[in-house]
């Protein structure tokens, strides 16, 4: 058998995850000639020409149908790297439409979209000890402190021009680096032709959009975060695609990449069109997006986008789809997003998948072969949803709502988490975060900084969105750079220090993250206290001593010799206050060191004293104690 026929049946079959090896454009010599193939995938076309800048756009390439496979293919001397292209695709109604090429891996700059012949040669990376360190590392057990960045309005030209990832490289890296941020987010950075869609309208499934620069210069900005012990994670969106008439949608005039009935078709709620998963070459087409950005860009992780439309029938507005039985799960979507984390963590076991889900019907982290989908991690928009409900909440209510901020506790380990402080809620009218805080300019950094803490402390890994490391004020525009001239002032200045001595923090406390997904990196001390609204816990480490006291006072007022208990007799000493006048705050000397005295305190055989701030949070940790004494009552 052929290599083309072997490379297209998988195609058919749902088997060829490099897909994009095979359609597309590419270097070809035919009887002694150099040019280009394109191959295409349009089963119910009556006929598909080829036109571009190498033949004036005109009917002189008309493509040859291989009817078995339901594909097309020409060769032309005449394409060269650069030049741009389309498919005339004569749909089977006869209707004639100008289409990109979906394996397309460069666009024309947006609002134009041709497909550009583009070759990327292979890289020599040098990034090998980044990837041997992580194949080693259970990054379950590490830190992760992610920063979530829109490519286009993180920093702009005067002009508002977006910076290229040539740019990017010599501002955004030295800059998280800096910040002590471990991992970068980007949203979708695939091609699509509406900024305002935030890149969650995808085209081009392969390609680099060109308003970031090239393909080059993305490997570059990989490759020297890598250098510089950054990880790189971006967003993809398997479920649904852009309704142009010009791309996906309808491409041989028939339900080709979409599903036959139209009510599943049809994504009213985004305006888009919802891939058909059960489709073998769809599985084909999307599992090679996937691998072709781990592989050609070493990214270090993927994070789905709504998977929640994916998994149920009933997910989007408009009329309700269910099963024959009546059942509302979409089991296609379930299978197609086992078969991608099988496939990826097969050939890639260090990658991170990451699940933008917002139920709890369906099993969404561990292995396959558990029943669940195969994600390493989910967003956990519930306590993301609580918290912040909790945050804008006038202080005097916090005390009859204190159930948003502890219900997590109860849930925390159904999954592994990552928890979410992302675009999605400074958008909208949702007001920033700094915004969203109750109170005057001063309350709102406070209770900012003690927010960070609570995210630092509670079980789960990090994620913070761009611009709110300094609390900028206006919410955010993603056609406009963020208010880098917020940092001119005192406290956003004060704000921006303390998230980054925060994420410091975050990265050398192994209490914080070493055994995040285990029930014994928590042990509460008191979440019942809704009167005076403190709420205090404890996060452990693997050794005895290794543990820290976490207290939040999300009220206005200062808790004068707060009393709570601890597990050991000895001394414990601050190692973080929120209201540090370097973080903006008014505290100028930390808290003294506190000794146990031998009272019980709930569960606890031995109690300490200290000052919680005003609508602040304080750390602490063991100084000297002795850990060789038995506890008679633990929970």
């Amino acid at each position: 058998m052929s290599n083309e026929k072997s490379q297209i049946e998988q195609f058919q079959t749902g088997e060829n995850f490099y897909s994009q090896r095979y359609f597309g454009s590419h270097q070809a010599v035919y009887e002694d000639q150099k040019g280009f193939v394109f191959r295409l995938w349009a089963p119910n076309a009556q006929a598909v020409w080829l036109v571009g800048d190498f033949n004036n756009w005109d009917r002189s390439l008309p493509m040859a149908k291989e009817e078995e496979f339901g594909s097309w293919k020409i060769f032309t001397p005449s394409a060269k790297e650069g030049d741009f292209y389309k498919y005339l695709v004569k749909q089977a109604d006869g209707r004639e439409v100008y289409k990109i090429d979906p394996f397309a891996t460069f666009f024309e700059k947006r609002p134009n979209n041709a497909s550009m012949v583009n070759t990327i040669a292979e890289k020599n990376w040098r990034d090998g000890l980044w990837h041997q360190e992580k194949k080693q590392q259970d990054h379950f057990k590490q830190p992760l402190n992610i920063y979530e960045v829109h490519a286009s309005s993180w920093q702009c030209e005067e002009d508002g021009t977006p910076y290229t990832f040539k740019q990017l490289k010599d501002t955004l890296i030295p800059y998280v680096k800096e910040m002590g941020f471990s991992h970068i987010e980007f949203m979708p950075l695939m091609e699509h032709p509406l900024g305002e869609s935030w890149g969650y309208q995808l085209i081009g499934y392969f390609a680099l959009s060109s308003y970031y620069g090239t393909p080059v210069e993305f490997q570059e900005f990989v490759e020297a975060c890598h250098v510089n012990g950054i990880g790189v994670f971006i967003d993809w969106v398997p479920g649904h695609f852009c309704i142009n008439d010009d791309a996906l949608a309808y491409y041989d005039g028939t339900p080709q990449f979409e599903y036959d009935d139209p009510v599943l078709a049809e994504n009213i709620r985004w305006g888009s069109l919802n891939f058909d998963l059960s489709k073998p070459q769809v599985q084909s087409f999307l599992i090679s997006s996937a691998l072709y950005w781990i592989e050609v860009f070493h990214v270090d992780g993927i994070r789905v986008d709504a998977v929640s439309n994916m998994l149920y029938l009933d997910y989007d507005e408009g009329p309700t789809f269910l099963d024959q039985e009546g059942g509302n799960r979409n089991w296609a979507g379930f299978y197609f997003l086992q078969k991608l984390n099988a496939v990826i963590k097969q050939t890639h076991p260090e990658v991170i998948m990451i699940a933008e889900e917002s139920s709890s019907e369906t099993k969404i982290t561990g292995t396959v072969e558990s029943g669940a989908l195969g994600f390493d991690y989910k967003w956990n928009l519930g306590w993301m949803n609580d918290t912040l409900r909790f945050y804008e909440m006038d202080a005097v209510f916090r005390k009859y709502n204190f159930r948003l901020l502890t219900f997590s506790f109860m849930y925390m380990m159904n999954e592994k988490y990552i928890l979410p402080i992302s675009h999605d809620e400074v958008v909208h009218g949702k007001r920033s975060l700094m915004h969203k805080m109750w109170g005057d300019r001063y309350k709102q950094f406070a209770q900012l900084r003690n927010l960070y803490v609570y995210l630092m402390a509670h079980p789960g890994k990090k994620l913070l969105f761009m611009g709110s490391e300094w609390g900028q004020f206006l919410e955010w525009k993603s056609d406009k750079s963020l208010e880098w001239i917020d940092l001119e002032d005192e406290m956003n200045h004060s704000m921006q220090y303390f998230t980054k001595t925060l994420n410091q923090f975050y990265k050398n406390e192994k209490a914080l993250w070493e055994l995040d997904h285990v029930s014994e990196t928590i042990e509460v001390i008191d979440a019942d206290n809704s009167e005076e609204t403190v709420l205090s816990f404890i996060r452990k480490g693997k050794s005895k001593k290794d543990f820290l006291i976490v207290i939040l006072n999300f009220s206005p007022v200062e808790r004068q010799n707060f009393t709570i208990g601890v597990p050991f007799p000895g001394t414990y000493e601050e190692v973080l206050n929120t209201e540090m006048k370097d973080f903006g705050g008014t505290w100028t000397e930390p808290n003294q060191i506190s000794e146990t005295s031998k009272d019980s305190f709930k569960q606890f055989d031995y109690r300490i004293q200290t000052i919680v701030p005003s609508l602040g949070a304080i750390i602490l940790k063991p100084k000297v104690i002795n850990t060789r004494i038995k506890r008679t009552t633990i929970n």
